[in-house]
This record gives C-alpha cells, structure tokens and sequence, in this order.
C-alpha cells in the first residue's frame, strides 16, 4: 500500500516538474563524479603512458645480478611484452684510436614505447622487430664517430662490429650530463662472442615490461617482495625519468579536482534535500492528521527518497558518460587512444549517488517525519529543532568517505574536510549576525537596497544555505585556477624557450679560454661552467662507511654511497637549489648536501663529512641542506663545496648553451677543434617534456572547465530553491503597491549582497585550503593571492545577480493578479 502511493507520488510529482531540484542536484552529482572519474583516469593514463617513453616501457627490473627467469616466465604468464638488455662500459678500438663506451646490447623487440631516432632520418618504432643492429652492427651516438674519425668498422672485445647507423637518440637514455662515454648499441646475442663480461664484471641488468594496468599490478604484487636489496622496480614516477614530478603532481591535481566535484556535488544534494523536505510539510501533516502512522510515513517518503536517487543515479551515469565522450572527441589523438576501465566511474557514480543523498537527507528526513499534525492549523510550527550535530556529522562523514574511497589519500581528503569545515564555521557566525542586525531594518519598499536587506534578514536561514552553494562553487574555482596557474608557471619555468639543449662535458682546464672565445665568437652564451672532481665519500663524524656490497658480505658499519659522486665548487647558489637549513658555504670548510642524501645517510648540520679524492683525505663541515629540483635539465650536485676545499685537486668542467636550429654547424665545428670534449644533445628530451607538459597542461585545462559547468549547475539550483518563499513575498509587496522597477532592483540588490559575501568567504577558505595542499600535497611555494579580495567578490556579485534575476524573470514580469493565483 504505501509502497503503491509512493510510486504515484512519484510520477505525479516528477510529471509536474516538482522533483526537478532533487533529481537536478544528484543527476548533477553522479555526473560530475562519473564524468571528472572518467576523464581524469582517461588523462592520468594518457599521461603515463606518454612518459612512459622516457624509460622505453611501463615498467623495469634493474639488477647488478642476472634477473631471475621465473620473473620472466610470470610476466609472459599474465601476458606482458618484455625485453631484456645489458648496459656495461667496455673499451673500443679503430686502428690507432681507443674510446670508452657504454654498451647498450638489446633484445628484440626493443623499445617496448617510444622510438630510436636515428640521423640518417629513418626512426625505429617502438614494437619495429626489424628496428635493431644487425648481428655483427653496430649502432652509435654522433660524438663516437667524431672521436674515432668515423671508421668503417671497430673491435668490441673479441669481435668486430660494423658501424651501420648513426644514433640521434635512445628513447631511455635519460638525461646524465656526468656520462661523459658515448653510447652504442649492439644486440643481446653478439655480448657473448665479444667476451667482454667475465666473472665480476661490473653489469647493469634490466628487464623491460609493458601492460595493461591490471597486467602490470598483478605482476608488481608478485614481483616486488621478491626482489633483492641492490635490485629496483622502475617506473615513470620512481624518479629515473625527468618528468616524473610532473606527472606525480599533475595526477595529484586531477584527484583532487574530482575530489572537490564531490565535494561540489555532496553541497548541491544537501540543499536539494532540505528544500524537497521543507516542501512536503504540509504533506506530512495532512497525512497524519487523516491517521497515517509513524511507520506508513516513513516507508512512503522512504521508498519516494530511493525512487528519486535511483532516477537521479541513471541520469547522471548516463550524463557522465555522455560528458566523457564530447570531451575525448576534442582530445589530441594520443590522448583519446587512451581508454581507462569502465567499472570505477560507475561503482564511484552508484557510491555518491547514494551516500550522499541517504547521509545529506537523513537530518531533513527526521524533521520531516516529525512534523506534528497541527501544523494544519498553524503553519509556523516545524518538526524536530534539536539534532543539527548529527546533521553535521553525517554530512562531513559522507564527504570524507566518498572523498577517500575516490583517491586513497588522506591529506588530500582532510585539506578538502577542513577547508568545508572553515567555511561551515564562517557561515554559522555570519548567519548569526545576519539575524541579529537585519531586526532593525523593516519592510519599507521605497528603496531598493532597504528592501534587499530586509529580504535578507527574513531569509537569514535560507540564504545561510544558499551561500553554503555560492561559496562552494566559488572557492573550487579559485582553488582549482590558482593550483593550475602554479602548477603550469612552475613547470615553463623549468623548460623556458631558451633552455640549453647542448651539454659540454669534459672540458680540461687548458681548454677552457679556446672554447669560451669560440663560442663568443660564433654568439652562442654559455650558461655556469661547473667545475667537476671526481671523490668518494667515505666518513661521518669519524665513523667508516661500507658499500652495499661489503654490507652483503657481513661487514658492520653504516650504509654510505657505493660509487665515485661529481663534486663542484661553487660561490652562489645554483639554480633550482632551495637552502633548507643552515648557510650556503660561509666558511672554506664548508660543503653544502642535498638534502634527500642528507636524509638517507643520517646527516645533519655541522656533521663532519671526509671524502677521498686523488688519494687524499679531505675533511669538511656541512653548512647547510638543499632541496634540488632534479626534473630541470640542468647540472646538479648532491655535494656543492668551496673552491678554497677543492682547488688543489685536479678537475674537468661541464657548461650548458642553447643553440637554435639554423646553427647545428657549430657542433660540428666543436667536435673537429676540441676532440676531447664531449657533447650532449637534449634538444630532443625537452621536445618530449614539453609535449608532456603541454598534454598535463590541457587536462588541467579540461578540469578546470568541467568544475566551471559544475560549479554554475550549483549556482542554478541553488537560485531555484527559494523560488517558492519569493512568489509568495512578491505577490504581497505588489498588494502594497511595489513597482516592477523596484522589485527588480532589490531582487537584483539581494543576490549581488549574497554573491558579495559568498566571493568574501571563498577567497577566506580559498586562501586557507591552498596553504594546506601547497604545504602537505603539492611542494609549491605559498604567497597571497591579493587581487582576489577585490575581483572574487566583485565576480561574484555579478554572476549570482544575474543569475538570480534570470531564474526570477518569471515572477517579476507576472501581475499582482497573476502571483496572486499562483500562491
């Protein structure tokens, strides 16, 4: 019975237009939610898998020992491709001449993502079988043949290899100004013929894999508890490629956008339920008063509540597919191939639909299943006061739970908790003061602003609740375009148009003057040239360090650095170094440690550091900590000294220049006159950040304009709601003779004050919930968003009064007649 009458009262009420607010505000929930989830995956794949092209696959073991081939049989299992390859250092000779090399030998099949580029213009896709040096070839980078004199061929070990094709660049080669060996690039199968590797060989192992993302987390699940102490699992965000900050922060804004659509869409389903309660009142009363029962009136409204979620719940998983699919038509190509699962957006689409309908309409369901029978007869009288803790805590409960199940993050869903708490907190005291000082302020209708503020005070609760949705909406956006504005400057700033894109390493002091008059002659300017010395660092405070592979043996002793580091001097600071503790290099004896080092190896201000260098003891004090950005394409350091500590001690240097296209001859040039200097192309490498950056630019882009139309959508609902109160105020002031004119103008007055004060709190909890995600998630400098204490609330006043006397336009342009009949 009550379940048949609430099924009528659902299709009566939804074919009169009255359910439209609620099933509006869910609808817009399950979008927002579906449709960020959908497009925000779509872009973090995207992402990914474009960076994924900085290391030649998805995912690398890399190991001083053989790779165990149970690993192998387990990724060809779950259906992974995979290549294995060998890097080592070997010498090499043509007749007379000799070189040191970095031997890249390869399987087939490499690279599993991106591509060999070649300089005789012809590229190796990724997947090309055919794209690898032919047994007994070999492949090798530009300043190889410039030391050797190009021969036709040279020894490697035992075998001679038959120079083939000129190598531009190898898609993981990284990005290592101190790898002053040039690469070559052999095929797995000739390393055993060269008879190079003998035992204790030093030799980096590494086995390439490629997957689907479920693919790939079985096999990280399996693989990583097996793998040994000196072996690592790679991927593009473990920091072996330079654009992994950028995507670690680019997929922390896109979970935090969708995020703050919960966020968005919890608000819009709070309101819509409050005002679908307060509107059956009259509904509960009559029922009661005709003898329905406590329970009859619970199933009903219940049953009515979970008709409308299921309705709004279809429409907006539908709306939020459909959002998906306009916005991957207008994405670039390599962007939309990307096609992330379907089962998540849908599962997060059911779980806000419902948590936040049932847990924000739980207190409104209270009050209106308690609405006495009298209120027949005296309309004033409401339900149940008491109990708003619960509506608070319920709430807060759902946002925090939805917010965490979508992005397994807790101080990401905290900042978003406590910047909704602030902004709770700031509504209930201006609610308050609200009341209080509208009493004085009457009904006059001569003036317009008067009669704005006296609709404010009548509505103080109401328009506490309106600005809980104009505020909102408010501060996603600010919070959203200051993160994206940051995000992008921080990046550009790193990859400005006038980066270098050539290194020269290995510059011998005698050089140095002949090389810098060449370049200031040909107007190429050079960046800081960088002294580097070679040294070991081999005490802390007295106390001997051991290398990972004495620890192995059983020696005791803490843990140091198992290879040579690349030490300079310095005066300044360098760029993108940030001074963490202490002074940079105040005293001679002092030397300046990266501060990720420092935390590794336990070392502190004023420790004492000994190095070994040219056999010589040196001893220093740490002066100071650095933050070092290791993404920028420049020369960095974990060790800075003075030139007072290391001017004894023999040194090569290193200086970077950005040279345009329509000059390469010069690199020729460098490489006849100065044979022993080495040059580093990274022209290619920032072309491929850039691309990255400029795709992590549009997804913030695409973000952005969703939580836009989200937003707005919150804006129009919240207007609707008190459409009702404001017919029923509109035909009295027009019985007391109230012109249109004036009607129009405090209407207008009413939502500019409302969208003043909501631009005023926004920018308040804007700037507070920036401070936290800069501070605890994102690793951005803080600073005062100034302008907006003027332009928010100047916005903001414009858009809700327009938006208000639009949604009003209606009701103003109707006769006292007209309002009359409609109440």
């Amino acid at each position: 019975m009550e379940i048949s009458l609430a099924w009528r009262l659902f299709k009566r009420e939804l074919l009169q237009g009255q359910l439209l607010l609620i099933v509006l505000a869910i609808t817009l929930a399950v979008l927002s939610v579906t449709g960020l989830a959908r497009v925000s995956e779509r872009l973090q794949i995207a992402i990914n898998g474009q960076a994924s092209k900085f290391i030649a696959a998805d995912r690398i073991i890399n190991s001083p020992v053989e790779i165990d081939e149970s690993f192998i049989a387990k990724a060809e299992e779950l259906g992974l491709a995979h290549v294995s390859s060998m890097q080592f250092n070997s010498m090499v000779f043509a007749e007379d001449k000799f070189q040191l090399v970095t031997v890249r030998a390869v399987g087939e099949g490499y690279p599993l993502k991106g591509k060999i580029e070649l300089n005789s213009d012809s590229v190796t896709h990724s997947g090309d079988q055919t794209g690898l040096p032919g047994s007994g070839q070999l492949w090798f980078e530009t300043r190889l043949g410039g030391l050797l004199a190009y021969p036709e061929s040279l020894e490697l070990g035992n075998k001679q290899f038959t120079l083939s094709e000129e190598i531009s660049r190898l898609p993981d080669a990284g990005f290592n100004p101190f790898a002053s060996s040039p690469v070559v690039l052999i095929r797995l199968e000739d390393v055993v013929a060269t008879g190079v590797i003998q035992p204790g060989s030093r030799v980096t192992y590494l086995a390439q894999f490629s997957g689907d993302a479920s693919q790939l987390k079985q096999f990280e699940s399996y693989i990583k508890p097996k793998l040994t102490s000196s072996q690592r699992w790679v991927d593009v965000q473990s920091g072996e490629s330079p654009i992994a900050d950028a995507v670690k922060r680019a997929e922390r804004f896109l979970l935090l956008a969708s995020l703050l659509g919960i966020a968005l869409a919890c608000a819009a389903i709070g309101i819509a339920a409050q005002r679908y309660c307060h509107r059956h009142y009259d509904v509960v009363a009559m029922l009661k008063t005709f003898g329905a029962s406590a329970r009859q009136i619970r199933v009903l409204f219940g049953t009515h509540l979970l008709l409308v979620t299921l309705f709004g719940v279809i429409l907006g998983l539908m709306g939020g597919f459909a959002l998906d699919a306009l916005i991957t038509s207008f994405l670039p190509e390599e962007i939309a191939a990307y096609s992330p699962p379907y089962i998540r957006p849908i599962l997060l689409g059911l779980a806000t639909g419902f948590i936040s309908a049932f847990m924000f309409s739980a207190y409104p369901l209270m009050r209106l299943l308690s609405i006495p029978p009298l209120r027949v007869l005296q309309r004033q009288l409401e339900g149940l006061q008491l109990g708003m803790w619960l509506h608070l805590l319920l709430s807060l409960g759902a946002m925090a739970l939805l917010g965490y199940l979508y992005s397994k993050s807790l101080p990401l869903t905290l900042t978003v908790v406590a910047g909704v708490l602030l902004l709770g907190v700031l509504l209930s005291i201006l609610g308050f003061l609200m009341i209080r000082m509208g009493h004085s302020i009457g009904m006059k209708t001569t003036n317009p602003l008067q009669l704005a503020l006296a609709g404010l005070r009548r509505r103080a609760k109401q328009n506490a609740v309106q600005l809980v949705g104009f505020s909102s909406a408010l501060v996603l956006l600010l919070t959203i375009l200051a993160l994206r504005q940051d995000l992008l400057s921080e990046w550009q700033n790193q990859l400005p148009e006038n980066a270098p894109n050539y290194f020269l390493v290995n510059i011998s002091p005698d050089e140095e003057a002949a090389l810098g008059d060449y370049l200031k002659a040909n107007t190429v300017k050079t960046t800081d040239i960088y002294p580097v010395v070679r040294g070991r660092l081999t005490e802390i405070n007295g106390e001997k360090l051991i290398s990972a592979e004495q620890e192995k043996a059983g020696a005791k002793g803490r843990l140091g650095i198992s290879r040579e580091l690349n030490l300079t001097w310095r005066d300044s600071l360098p760029p993108n170094n940030e001074i963490l503790e202490g002074e940079f290099n105040l005293n001679e004896s002092d030397v300046s440690v990266e501060s990720g080092v420092a935390e590794r190896l336990g070392i502190k201000i004023g420790d004492s550091l000994t190095y070994v260098i040219d056999n010589q003891r040196l001893v220093v004090n740490v002066g100071s900590l650095r933050a070092v950005h290791w993404e920028t394409l420049q020369p960095n350091f974990f060790m800075i000294f003075t030139h007072a500590s290391l001017a004894s001690f023999s040194h090569t240097s290193m200086a970077s220049f950005h040279l345009e296209e329509n000059k390469q001859g010069i690199i020729l040039d460098i490489i006849k006159q100065f044979p022993t200097v080495s040059i580093i192309d990274v022209g290619t490498m920032i072309k491929q950040l850039r691309q990255i950056v400029d795709q992590v630019s549009l997804s913030l882009t695409l973000v952005l304009v969703l939580v836009v139309l989200a937003s707005s959508l919150v804006m129009i609902a919240q207007t609707e709601a008190g459409m009702a109160t404001r017919q029923r105020e509109l035909a009295v002031l027009r019985t007391f003779g109230a012109s249109g004119w004036l009607l129009r103008m405090a209407t207008g007055l009413e939502f500019a004050l409302l969208g003043t004060v909501a631009g005023f709190l926004a920018v308040i909890v804007a700037e507070f919930t920036l401070y936290l995600l800069k501070t605890q998630v994102f690793e951005l400098n803080v600073y005062m968003h100034w302008p907006w204490w003027g332009i928010a609330p100047v916005c903001g006043a414009l858009t809700v009064a327009l938006l208000g006397v639009w949604r009003c336009r209606q009701l103003l342009s109707k006769s006292c007649a007209d309002l009359l009949k409609a109440v």
